[in-house]
């Protein structure tokens, strides 16, 4: 399937709209106090849901609170090591997440960088890369751009090593 001309600009120009919008800490807060607003309009008109829309509107002020403080926790880490402090997902100065080389949220802030901070210069093998573009959206959110022919291959030119 031939490239068009736009799918050539937006390689070129980066990410799309909805993911900057996704990594926007302000648009995350903004869309929370959204849904909080529709959860109590809702509760005010849906006698019957009213259980289940205090619990969402719990569960919404609990995202709120973790977002406008910064904080999240990698829930298969905190199992691991029962430490709050060890699991405590690193974000940048903005509250972006933090990926380490792996592709995986990281608890260390000298390890990581934000998803589309990563380029094919951060890689060494091409399977390194590839796991890295796999699990941060492979074809359908190659916010890097590791893929530039779009064939499911990230990095093409880096050597094939032996990962």
């Amino acid at each position: 399937m031939a490239e068009t001309q736009e799918d050539s600009e937006k390689s070129v120009t980066g990410p799309s709209k909805f993911q900057r919008l996704r990594g926007n800490k302000n648009f995350r807060l903004w869309l929370i106090a959204g849904l909080m607003a529709i959860v109590v309009v809702l509760f005010i008109f849906f006698e019957k849901l009213r259980i289940a829309l205090v619990i969402a509107f719990i569960t919404l002020t609990v995202a709120m609170g973790l977002e406008v403080s910064n904080n999240d926790w990698d829930l298969g880490k905190l199992w691991e090591t029962k430490s709050f402090e060890q699991s405590k997902v690193a974000r940048d100065d903005v509250g972006n997440v933090l990926f380490d080389k792996n592709g995986d949220i990281t608890t260390d802030k000298s390890l990581g960088k934000k998803a589309d901070d990563y380029n094919c210069d951060d890689f060494s093998t091409k399977p390194e890369a590839q796991r890295f573009y796999e699990k941060v959206g492979g074809v359908g959110n190659d916010v890097n751009r590791l893929d530039g022919d779009k064939d499911s291959e990230a990095c093409e030119s880096l050597p094939i090593g032996n990962n």
